[in-house]
């Protein structure tokens, strides 16, 4: 007689004999009961009363999904959709995959129900960035404590084009996981997992997803895509939409479709429930929408970046090591021609140059982006050269040579461009047979608008430096974008860059054309922005073109690529007024400061490379790239004018001092590409050099971050002294002249300089250190202390975040005022896995850090007592250190962690001095170390343990 085991295998296997050998009914029940057929299939009882077996059904379609590591723009959910591949190099309806050299990764599936099952299949996907088949991958079953291999398997195939099916002993669980294993440091790809049932299918309740927590503008409309899934065997499920709570009416346009939209009557916090039924269960799944009110009608004009002072010792400090070591660095960098990795600068505009004249020349050095760190790099020149040098013999010499550098290289630009304006190294210098046309869907990875909105951006700086006298890079500007207005549009081509940045620069230059020219002149700049915004479809989230721009609610993909597309939206959103636009972005800032935010400011986990992860999914080890936390503050500020609202300033703020402030060492001679939360990379030079002008272009703009203004007033938004002209307000010219140590010291002396007297506005920003929902900090530190006008104590009122005075202001009018400093404990969500424990520490705008180079260690709990703030002028050119206790009652000492990094034994890394060598923490790519005597590349030195970390472990 054929033991139940073999009855059932025959079974699955569709083996007619199954049943043969049935002598008594008790082996009939026993095989009935293995293999889940019903009495019913058994007329009579024999073998050939059998009915056919079932088709056997996917489970995997009713699991939930969760990952260890995935590369930017590659999903999850897209292994269980239940599609056939075609083959391992087809992705069309998504694959997930790893980074290269990010090691093993593990899949897991999750069922509402427990489910049985012996048989999985997995079709390797290898289209992914250096994608190879795995060496070797394993399946296990959760047992209700944990995941335990799954027995007596066979199969664990690696062929390509194919479904690998492996079988193993039947198991019963909620949870099943894929661990595989990467041949050497290629990543890993699977297109499709399925799960095949074992006996009885069980009867799944729908798996219904609402969809992401979002923003919508009051007059405007959210769009529902919800998402409801049923097995192909099931009944097909009946959804409904309701409201949950919320403080006014929710008119959905069709309750009943799982895609529709819905209106809000009311501003406030509702709650939504999706509720699907089928098969006789029920599921719901539910999202929250915070209605607001719309923006104002106008938003405040931008404060152009002129030739201003700077009285700081901290910003002085900082913006003498930009000025004196950091841009010519940049500058000898862009003009050497010996370089192995991070090439390609004005050479390549030499070259063009030639090929423009019909001359011979020779091919395109580095990646096609290169020409960004010339623009760059020739905008931070522009911008440090606004900066009143107040009789400093190194910064008036740097100066000097910044001036002769760009009489050199703005002819040599220039001369790249082609005749209908169109300016682009890589394409001009390209074999015609790979790169045939310019705008090309083909080619949207080369950067064409890339690198075109860094031009116009540094045209727009070079214009404020010589105050419109030197008009070459302003008119090449406008030539280059009438090129682009020329041949992109409404029944032209309908074309989106793959790395967003045109969009940002076409409009922050459509609007400074009109401020200059007036009459409209730019307002076909700005209309182009929009059409590039709009004609993002049918793509990835990697780039961001997975979804219309008015219908992304959740920030995904390439962190810089995505800042810059926000920052775009904004603007847009700005100019237009579309409700849509202004929903999305809002949506947009809201899940990525509250859900996907670092204490630091900056954003990217590295949980999908250089891009964002999954909600909460912030790991201390983060990407955090230079370039985007440069891209997020031109976000948040494009907020701060739409809406007038201080907290966008209060993050932006947060950004600049703890994560871009140190991404160059003290001494400007190296920097950080990418800023995570435990020690840092700093290097003379990079493989993708993308960020080395972008973090001076961004930092030396301290009059447009600090100040903006409409005809009513003046928004005072940072806190660094200063003397800064913010050009006419209420009909006269208007000079603000701070004086502060902030933010050693909470003190502030505002000097108002009318040209003549006028009644308008100063509204002071009062810092709020509570904008993120992710982080809680004690104590609460808020408000203003002392307020004076002329010494004596004003009223002000409270709007928006700002303490607003207003009065008739005169020449030499003083505001006084203190910004309450406390050294604060903050905590993260406890849905923050890496910070659960923890926690970090804050002073002012401050975030800390802890080294081994003012402490044994850095990895034991920090004690309950009191924490105090010092000032130690000693100390990495003048800092207030915060002091406490560890655990064991050692002294604990915290620096800012804009300082981090800057000493040997606090993280090896040698900065001053010579400079000859700077070692790297564990796990940097592609960097390269300072070599005083060729600057060529040299090994990385991964060998050493953690030195520095803002999170510490808590008693």
């Amino acid at each position: 007689m054929k033991s139940t085991r073999d009855m059932a295998a025959a079974a699955e296997t569709g083996t007619p004999s199954a049943v043969t050998g049935c002598a008594d009914a008790v082996d009939r029940r026993r095989f009935l009961a293995a293999t889940g057929v019903s009495l019913a299939g058994l007329a009579g009882g024999g073998a050939t009363a059998l009915a056919a077996p079932p088709a056997p059904v996917n489970l995997a379609v009713m699991a939930r999904t969760s990952w260890s590591n995935r590369a930017s723009g590659t999903r999850l959910a897209a292994i269980n959709s239940g599609t056939v591949p075609t083959g391992s190099e087809e992705d069309t309806e998504g694959a997930f995959g790893t980074e290269p050299a990010s090691g093993p990764a593990w899949i897991e599936y999750r069922w509402d129900v427990p489910i049985r099952t012996g048989a999985v299949e997995v079709y390797w996907w290898l289209g992914g960035y250096k994608g190879a088949l795995p060496t070797a991958w394993r399946v296990s079953a959760w047992d209700g404590q944990r995941f335990v291999p799954v027995r007596k398997v066979q199969g664990l195939g690696l062929a390509r084009d194919a479904f690998n099916r492996t079988t193993f002993g039947p198991v019963t669980t909620t949870r099943l996981r894929l661990d595989i294993d990467p041949a050497g440091e290629a990543a890993i790809g699977v297109l499709q997992w399925r799960v095949w049932n074992h006996g009885p299918v069980p009867v799944f309740p729908p798996l219904v997803t609402a969809g992401q927590d979002r923003a919508v503008v009051l007059g405007g409309q959210t769009y529902l895509d919800g998402k409801v899934r049923t097995l192909e065997t099931a009944p097909a499920a009946a959804a409904l939409w309701h409201k949950v709570s919320g403080p006014g009416e929710v008119s959905f346009a069709d309750p009943a479709r799982v895609d529709t939209t819905a209106r809000f009557s009311q501003p406030g916090r509702y709650v939504l429930q999706l509720v699907a039924k089928a098969d006789g269960k029920t599921a719901l799944s539910t999202l929250t929408v915070r209605a607001e009110t719309p923006p104002p009608d106008e938003r405040l004009d931008v404060v152009y970046t002129t030739p201003y002072s700077i009285d700081s010792p901290l910003w002085s400090a900082r913006a003498k090591a930009l000025i004196t070591q950091w841009i010519p660095h940049c500058i000898d960098y862009c003009e050497r021609t010996d370089l192995k990795i991070g090439q390609g600068g004005l050479d390549n505009f030499i070259e063009v140059a030639k090929a423009l004249r019909g001359e011979p020349h020779g091919t395109h050095k580095g990646y096609v982006f290169s020409n960004a760190w010339v623009h760059q790099t020739v905008e931070s020149m522009c911008i440090a050269l606004m900066v009143d040098p107040q009789g400093d013999a190194e910064m008036m010499a740097a100066q000097d040579l910044m001036r002769r550098k760009l009489e050199e290289w703005i002819p040599v630009i220039l001369a790249a461009q082609e005749p209908d304006g169109y300016l682009q190294t890589a394409y001009t210098l390209a074999d015609r047979a790979k790169w045939p046309a310019r705008w090309s869907p083909a080619q949207r990875a080369n950067h064409e608008g890339y690198v075109a909105g860094y031009f116009i951006e540094s045209a727009i700086n070079h214009h404020t430096l010589t105050g419109g006298r030197d008009l070459r890079l302003y008119n090449a500007a406008k030539k280059l974008a009438d090129c682009w207005v020329a041949n992109i549009g409404p029944g032209k081509k309908d074309w989106f860059d793959g790395h967003q940045e045109m969009e940002q620069a076409l409009v922050r230059f459509g609007r400074f054309v009109n401020d200059m020219e007036g009459g409209g002149r730019g307002d076909a700049y700005v209309r182009l922005a929009r059409f590039l915004l709009d004609s993002r479809r049918g793509g990835s989230e990697y780039d961001q073109s997975h979804l219309p721009p008015a219908r992304q609610y959740e920030a995904v993909g390439h962190a810089v690529r995505a800042v810059y597309f926000y920052s775009g939206m904004a603007d847009v959103a700005a100019e237009t007024r579309d409700t849509d636009y202004q929903s999305a972005v809002l949506s947009l800032w809201d899940n990525m400061v509250n859900k996907k935010y670092y204490v630091t400011g900056g954003v990217g986990s590295g949980d999908t490379a250089e891009g964002f992860g999954e909600n909460y999914a912030l790991r201390n080890d983060a990407y955090c790239e230079s370039c985007s936390s440069c891209g997020l503050i031109f976000f948040q500020y494009k907020l701060n004018i739409a809406y007038h609202d201080a907290k966008y300033a209060d993050l932006y703020e947060e950004t600049m001092y703890n994560a871009l402030l140190g991404s160059t060492a003290l001494d400007g001679k190296t920097f950080c590409y990418t800023n995570p939360l435990l020690d840092t990379e700093r290097t003379a030079w990079h493989v993708c050099p993308c960020c080395v002008g972008n973090i001076p272009r961004t930092l030396l703009m301290v009059p447009t971050w600090t100040y903006a203004k409409d005809k009513g007033g003046v928004n005072v938004n940072l806190f660094i002294g200063s003397r800064v002209n913010v050009g006419e307000v209420a009909g006269t010219k208007v000079e603000m002249v701070q004086k502060t140590n902030y933010p050693w010291d909470g003190a502030v002396a505002l000097t108002v300089n009318p040209a003549q007297a006028r009644i308008f506005a100063v509204r002071i920003r009062v810092p709020d250190r509570a904008t993120s929902a992710l982080y809680t900090a004690v104590p609460a530190v808020r408000g203003l202390d002392g307020l004076t006008v002329n010494g004596k104590p004003a009223q002000y009122r409270m709007d928006k975040g700002y303490a607003v005075v207003e009065r008739e202001w005169t020449a030499g009018d003083r505001v006084d005022f203190v910004l309450p400093l406390a050294v604060q404990r903050v905590t993260g969500d406890d849905k923050v896995e890496a910070t659960r424990g923890k926690v970090a520490l804050r002073y002012g705008p401050l975030v800390y850090n802890v080294e081994r180079a003012d402490q044994p260690s850095i990895d034991q709990p920090l004690a309950t007592t009191p924490l105090t703030a010092e000032w130690r002028p000693d100390l990495l050119g003048g800092v207030v250190v915060l002091k406490g206790q560890w655990r064991d009652g050692t002294p604990m000492l915290a620096i800012p962690n804009y300082a981090r990094m800057n000493r040997l034994g606090g993280g090896d890394a040698q900065v001053g001095g010579t400079g000859s060598t700077v070692n790297y923490a564990p796990g940097a790519q592609g960097q390269v170390t300072a070599s005083a005597a060729a600057g060529e590349p040299a090994d990385l030195d991964t060998s050493r343990a953690r030195h520095s970390q803002v999170w510490i472990a808590t008693v």
